[in-house]
């Protein structure tokens, strides 16, 4: 150990957060105190980003009407994301993609406009904006486990319209519309594994050693 090393039970504490994380689908409505929510979002504040750019913002959707408005989008592209999927469209329907009208909190995390002006870390990866935001949602989404709160990432919905109804300016991107809130229980694995869409892979099959495809 050395003196920056974390107590065992910190330590404890922070892998159990990332391994119990959950993508929320069912809240259990309640509210988030605005002590708590700030908490929150100056977690999420803190994360990493290319340059210190910090492209994340985020919008607190306060107005019940506008919030039904955001789920009515998000249905559309459910209905759409359906059509694509062909043979798995009614296996996909019977899924549920979003609490919006149920959590406590929405939230819509989007990209800043006038990114093209950060070059630092970005003129051969200029995605490197939106793994920024991913890392302060993802600080976003242990802070909240860890507060015993729910959180999931919706992103069926067409970008522009969403950015459209929020007066976002040209140039700046809607990522996600977060859901946030108590929960009844955690899913004990991932719902989409609870329900048979997908299995999760071990690290095995995706961890390989000097090249690509040579495991260890």
């Amino acid at each position: 150990m050395s003196e920056q090393d974390f107590s065992t039970a910190e330590r404890e504490a922070v892998y159990r957060a990332i391994a119990e994380r959950r993508d929320m689908r069912h809240f259990a409505g309640g509210s988030v105190a605005p002590e708590l929510l700030r908490r929150l979002l100056e977690a999420a504040h803190q994360a990493p980003s290319v340059g210190l750019m910090q492209p994340w913002r985020f919008i607190r959707i306060s107005d019940r009407p506008l919030r039904g408005r955001i789920q009515q989008l998000v249905e559309e592209e459910r209905v759409r994301t359906a059509e694509a999927l062909g043979e798995r469209s009614d296996e996909f329907m019977k899924l549920k993609v979003e609490g919006i009208n149920d959590c406590a909190e929405v939230l819509v995390a989007a990209l800043m406009d006038g990114r093209e002006r950060h070059v630092f870390g970005r003129r051969t990866l200029p995605e490197m904006d939106l793994a920024s935001l991913s890392c302060a949602i993802q600080n976003l989404w242990l802070a909240a486990r860890s507060e015993g709160l729910g959180l999931g990432w919706v992103s069926l919905f067409e970008p522009q319209a969403l950015a459209d109804l929020l007066g976002l300016p040209a140039g700046a991107k809607p990522l996600a519309v977060l859901c946030l809130g108590p929960v009844t229980e955690f899913y004990p694995a991932p719902m989409l594994a609870l329900q048979g869409w997908a299995q999760p892979r071990p690290l095995s099959e995706l961890l390989y050693e000097n090249y690509w495809g040579v495991s260890q």
